[in-house]
């Protein structure tokens, strides 16, 4: 098959999805792709869940099983099983998101390396991942990185969350796990950065146990990678980086607005596109050191990771180079990629339905916002359909 349309193969693509699941798909995109309802089956889902309508089955039975492998970590293990089957590699999750306090912290680390050990003997399960506010207030990020004063008591509560994140990567290192750690707001993403890079210098030394992630939306990313690499090779360690082009530009651009500073975020989409890919190929030309995770549902930036490999000589299977997309999108990429014999993992949430239904809301007005993903689902749901001969 012709590089150029190896993602058009649909029969690949949903080979796991039977009829019914095929129109579920086809049904969910066609809701999501009118902004008009999106905001309102927010707005209606958020009233229902918060009066404990019964409407978690509902739920369920539609978005929540398109977007999510299960309500916990052995509810995920059948659709695990299911893609390992065809090649692909499942990253689980844990989408519980907007929590504020330490107990609700402690819960999280303990889950997420449950996950990690969880994994250990499961082929199939080669990372785990976090948010870095899953394991700190925001706010404390955020006066870490804008270098505000901490209180006492702020002080203490950042060592908590420092160790937090020392039991995170230290349960992933045993357990010869690679952890991919989230990127979030710019004005707290310093101070991750810069713990992160902390984890790397002592854990990556062997191999790349802790992965960064890079928003290629944010004009500085180049550089900061640029100067990353450098330092790690003056102090021997390796680095690890999941290249995303991210999820938060609106906010990023209203709070630049609002308190008077350059915005963050590159001055247009094709901007953003020539980011990613002048990453990606950094990355690519310097893999003895950096391993590469290529988190993006944009077909092109696939298109030249592979075509970059090809010409390097490099293994389609190479273990420095990973491809990821999301559950229930882009399956066109990660099948088909898989199919070829690529590196290719699914970021798999999963949760108790409540407890996920932000993220869920958060990944349908991200859809309905990203201009040409919903069209591209929905163009690709319809050949398939066809090609089956459901109408």
């Amino acid at each position: 098959m012709e590089t150029n349309l190896l993602f058009n193969n649909t029969e690949i693509a949903f080979k796991l999805k039977t009829d019914a699941e095929v129109e579920r798909a086809y049904f969910l995109f066609k809701m999501i792709a009118n902004e008009p309802l999106v905001r309102i089956g927010t707005a209606v889902t958020k009233f229902a869940l918060n009066l404990n309508l019964p409407v978690e089955g509902l739920i369920r039975s539609t978005v929540f099983d398109h977007f999510c492998g299960g309500v916990n970590e052995q509810d995920c293990m059948k659709t695990v099983d299911a893609l390992y089957e065809a090649n692909v590699y499942s990253v689980l999750d844990y989408s519980v998101e907007g929590q504020e306090n330490d107990a609700q912290f402690d819960k999280t680390m303990a889950k997420i390396v449950d996950l990690t050990y969880f994994a250990q003997n499961k082929e199939a399960m080669p990372f785990s991942v976090f948010k870095p506010t899953g394991l700190g207030r925001f706010e404390i990020w955020r006066k870490k990185t804008e270098n505000e004063p901490l209180t006492q008591e702020e002080e203490a509560e950042w060592n908590r969350v420092v160790n937090r994140y020392e039991t995170v990567c230290k349960a992933a290192d045993e357990c010869g796990i690679s952890l991919l750690v989230d990127a979030e707001e710019s004005w707290m993403q310093d101070a991750a950065d810069e713990l992160c890079e902390q984890m790397m210098e002592k854990y990556n030394k062997e191999r790349v146990v802790i992965f960064n992630t890079l928003q290629c939306y944010r004009w500085d990313r180049e550089e900061y990678l640029h100067k990353l690499h450098k330092q790690a090779k003056e102090k021997g360690f390796r680095l690890g980086f999941k290249v995303v082009r991210g999820a938060y530009m609106e906010k990023e651009n209203e709070r630049a607005e609002e308190n008077g500073y350059p915005t963050p975020i590159c001055e247009s989409k094709k901007a953003t596109d020539d980011n990613y890919n002048q990453v990606t190929r950094y990355i690519l030309d310097h893999l003895d050191d950096i391993t590469l995770y290529v988190g993006t549902h944009n077909e092109v930036s696939c298109y030249l990771a592979m075509e970059i490999m090809k010409t390097k000589g490099l293994k389609k299977n190479d273990e420095r180079v990973w491809f990821g997309q999301l559950y229930g999108m882009s399956d066109n990429i990660s099948y088909n990629l898989a199919s070829e014999g690529f590196n290719v993992s699914k970021y798999m949430p999963f949760g108790p339905v409540k407890d996920v239904m932000p993220y869920l809301i958060r990944r349908a007005e991200e859809n309905t916002s990203v201009a040409g993903q919903t069209s591209r689902e929905l163009t690709l749901l319809k050949n398939e359909r066809k090609r089956r001969g459901i109408f």
